[in-house]
């Protein structure tokens, strides 16, 4: 869900200082406490990375004087997932915290509140490492010990989003939302509006979840920026904007707000303040979708060596994720296709998601744009079927199915569906939203 999992999968859980970790395993030695790594860069420098230091250093000292303290071990294994939601040391942090709660999970303490908690973030763990089957089946797990629990709703929510069981998802977040109306449920109501093409709706939810958070904390700011993204895909550039400096403001340096300022600068044609606030928010956090932007804006500029080193940089980063455990083919498949025009290993990845989740939009998605690409119109439209059937209003899909449709002989509806895109969010900046305008010729120029 854009992706909402990655953000939404660890907000089921954490706030960094509340959970701990460890046990000692009568049938095996005691691993080793996973250390805690120095943060560098502008996310050193905050206090939130003191007090995060010390109630680390805090759970960790328990763990060696106690090796047997299950409590600690779970609030340890949190505090590392929060770690790598903010520091996007993905694998490092998140295999480190999966080995924490199996470990407590293998133990099988007496306390079954604890089993129950451990069970919900191993889950989320596995949400956070694209590992959907895997995260609904240990979700399911966990609700079958406790189906009064909000966040296991929001894990199952996420998982049935992920494998594409969009009418389940809708159930487990109004179930989760039932239980506890607040930021992490709200949030899950606004994506699941906003593919089902409820814009305006999906933006009332994410002001409620903004409204839910807690001013300066990071999953405020996420709230706060994924406002700011719904409003850019509406093409409202000013409210957009307004969302990511508010972002910024209470939580500073946030590389989230910062790639959204970035976007904004390229829609608005300042490519050199584009190049500015994209590479903060690459040397902030080494988030993927950063370093493909500065990729874009270096081959739009010529600048070919420039664009070479960094797309060497992020497929490296990206393989590293995949032997950590991270699926990232769907990203893969991306890549190859927006920025190498590989379309054939494009599909190579696209086909081995879609052996997982057949079912899921963006993967339908994906797969209609390299069909598209390789002109085989007939299988694109089979895809784009599937991608559209949720009625999603999402401005670069519908051009997408409209240039299907107008290759495949359909030309007027082709046409109001490219036209229609452009009235939803003028401010497109893929190929195929230059390829539409083209194809439209002057016309576009009216909306």
């Amino acid at each position: 869900m854009k992706k909402v999992y990655l953000y939404n999968a660890i907000l089921a859980t954490v706030f960094v200082v509340a959970f701990g970790f460890t046990h000692w395993n009568r049938n095996k030695p005691e691993p080793a406490i996973p250390q805690l790594k120095e943060r560098h860069g502008p996310i050193s420098t905050s206090s939130e990375w003191l007090n995060t230091k010390a109630a680390i250093n805090g759970l960790q000292r328990k763990l060696r004087e106690k090796p047997n303290d299950y409590r600690s071990k779970l609030l340890l294994a949190l505090a590392y997932m929060q770690e790598a939601r903010v520091t996007g040391d993905h694998p490092y942090y998140f295999p480190a915290a999966l080995e924490l709660v199996d470990n407590i999970l293998d133990a099988e303490p007496a306390d079954q509140v604890l089993i129950y908690e451990t069970t919900v973030a191993k889950a989320s763990i596995q949400l956070s490492l694209h590992q959907f089957e895997k995260a609904l089946e240990t979700g399911k797990a966990a609700v079958a010990m406790n189906p009064r629990g909000a966040a296991v709703y929001g894990v199952l929510c996420d998982a049935n989003v992920e494998l594409g069981n969009y009418e389940e998802a809708i159930r487990m977040a109004d179930q989760m939302t039932s239980l506890r109306p607040d930021l992490k449920s709200y949030s899950r109501i606004s994506y699941l509006r906003e593919i089902h093409g409820d814009l305006p709706g999906a933006i009332e939810a994410m002001q409620a979840a903004v409204k839910a958070g807690f001013p300066g904390l990071e999953q405020t700011a996420w709230s706060q920026v994924t406002l700011g993204s719904l409003y850019e895909k509406t093409g409202d550039l000013v409210q957009a904007e307004y969302y990511y400096q508010r972002a910024l403001a209470e939580y500073n340096q946030y590389a989230f707000a910062l790639g959204g300022l970035g976007r904004i600068a390229v829609k608005r044609g300042q490519k050199q303040e584009a190049l500015k606030l994209f590479t903060q928010a690459a040397n902030t956090l080494p988030e993927f979708s950063f370093q493909e932007e500065l990729v874009r804006l270096y081959q739009k500029q010529g600048e070919n060596a420039k664009a070479k080193a960094r797309l060497k940089e992020l497929l490296e980063g990206m393989e590293e994720d995949q032997e950590a455990g991270h699926n990232v083919d769907l990203e893969l498949a991306n890549i190859y296709l927006e920025l190498q025009k590989d379309y054939p290993r494009a599909l190579k990845y696209a086909l081995k998601e879609y052996e997982r989740r057949p079912n899921n939009i963006d993967v339908n998605k994906t797969l209609a744009n390299i069909y598209y690409h390789q002109q085989n119109y007939a299988k694109a439209a089979a895809h784009i079927q599937k991608a559209t059937r949720t009625q999603s209003q999402n401005a670069e899909l519908l051009c997408l199915h409209g240039l299907i449709d107008y290759r495949l002989g359909k030309l007027a509806a082709g046409q109001n569906k490219i036209k229609k895109s452009f009235t939803i969010n003028p401010y497109q900046t893929s190929a195929l939203s230059f390829e539409g305008k083209s194809l439209l010729g002057s016309s576009i120029s009216k909306l």
